[in-house]
């Protein structure tokens, strides 16, 4: 991505972007791109009743865009770590991969904190990591 003649990596990309919005109709895709209101309002609706959920195949590239201005890129993968929390969270693979071994266990032997861990996950990693890669860089 180029801006103003300086090249910044994505944080985020389509192709994760798209394998989540298979799981758009609860919100995982709106997580992805940092909307955790919305992926919540996906959650209880089922995506808008799926109506949301197609129109956001469309709207994906521009989600995109803006994640990747919003979000540091470094040490920690965004791609990677949301991948982990959606099929594995619940033994708190993606705590493990930021480096949070404490509380990687505690999901491991709870559930993912009884699921309510997994939830606030879902609404806080793109800032997990962000404050992640800020400290390494």
């Amino acid at each position: 991505m180029e801006v103003q003649g300086q090249y910044t990596e994505e944080s985020h990309t389509p192709v994760i972007g798209y394998i989540l919005w298979i799981f758009g109709f609860l919100g995982a895709h709106r997580f992805y791109y940092g909307r955790p209101v919305s992926g919540t309002l996906y959650f209880f609706t089922f995506g808008l009743l799926f109506v949301g959920w197609i129109i956001d195949l469309f709207l994906i590239p521009g989600m995109n865009r803006e994640a990747s201005f919003r979000f540091r890129q470094g040490q920690i993968d965004y791609n990677i770590a949301w991948i982990l929390l959606t099929f594995l969270g619940v033994f708190g693979i993606h705590r493990f991969y930021q480096g949070k071994w404490i509380s990687g266990i505690l999901y491991l032997l709870t559930g993912g904190f009884f699921l309510i861990g997994i939830i606030y996950d879902f609404w806080t990693l793109n800032e997990q990591i962000s404050l992640i890669n800020y400290e390494t860089t």
